[in-house]
C-alpha cells in the first residue's frame, strides 16, 4: 500500500480540487456515469458519495479501483413533479442506460426526500432546494462531495465542507441531523477497509 496517502492533506483548495478531478477522470466507471448523466440531461444531477470518496482513498493507498464501492449513488433535483411515478421513470431509464456497469445505480430525486425521510429514519426533514443542499445534510462531512460534467466536458466539483477531510483520511461528523448511527456504522465499515482512516466520534 502507498505510504504517501496523505500527500494532498493540508494542500490549498485548488490543488485538492484538481487532485480529485484527476482521480475521477482516471476511473472509467465514474466517467461513464458522469457522461451518461450529462447526456440524459437529468436536472441538477450529481454523482455523489461512496463511488467518489472510496475511489479517492483507493487511489491514494494503492488499493484496487472501486474497492468498497457497492453501488453508484446519483442525485437529481426536479420539483416539477414530486410523485413516485416520475421518479420511478427516471430510475428505470438509468437502470437501462447503465446496465453494463456491473454495479447498481441508486438514483433519487432530492425534491422528494422530505416525503419519506422521517418515516424511514425517524427524524424530521425540511424540503430541499437543490441536489447540492442534500450533501450538506450528510451524516459525515467527509462524504459530502459530488461531481458532474458540462457540455464542454468540464467537471464541476460540489463539496460544501471542502475536501481536506477527504484527503486527510478523516471522517468528521455533521450533526445537522440526528445521524449518529449512520456516521458510526459507516465509520466502522470504512475503517475495516481503509485502516488509514481516523473516524471522529459523534459529538455528545
Amino acid at each position: 500500500m502507498s505510504t504517501d496517502h496523505l500527500r494532498f492533506s493540508g494542500a490549498d483548495a485548488a490543488t485538492q480540487r484538481d487532485a480529485l478531478e484527476a482521480i475521477i477522470r482516471q476511473q472509467p466507471v465514474l466517467m461513464m456515469v458522469l457522461a451518461g448523466l450529462r447526456d440524459m440531461a437529468l436536472p441538477d444531477h450529481l454523482l455523489v458519495a461512496g463511488a467518489i470518496y472510496n475511489q479517492v482513498w483507493n487511489h491514494l493507498t494503492g488499493r484496487p479501483d472501486m474497492t468498497g464501492v457497492n453501488d453508484i449513488d446519483v442525485f437529481y433535483f426536479d420539483d416539477s413533479d414530486i410523485g413516485w411515478d416520475a421518479e420511478d421513470k427516471v430510475i428505470k431509464a438509468c437502470d437501462i442506460r447503465f446496465a453494463g456497469l456491473g454495479l447498481p445505480i441508486q438514483v433519487r430525486n432530492q425534491a422528494r426526500v422530505h416525503l419519506w425521510f422521517e418515516d424511514k429514519f425517524g427524524s424530521p426533514f425540511s424540503p430541499l432546494t437543490s441536489s447540492a443542499e442534500m450533501l450538506g445534510r450528510y451524516a459525515s462531512r467527509t462524504h459530502a462531495v459530488g461531481a458532474r460534467l458540462d457540455a464542454a466536458d468540464r467537471m464541476e466539483i460540489v463539496a460544501p465542507f471542502g475536501l481536506d477531510d477527504l484527503f486527510s483520511f478523516r471522517m468528521v461528523p455533521n450533526p445537522v441531523l440526528d445521524n449518529r448511527i449512520s456516521h458510526t456504522s459507516k465509520g466502522e465499515r470504512a475503517k475495516a477497509i481503509w485502516p488509514e482512516l481516523t473516524v471522529i466520534p459523534w459529538p455528545e
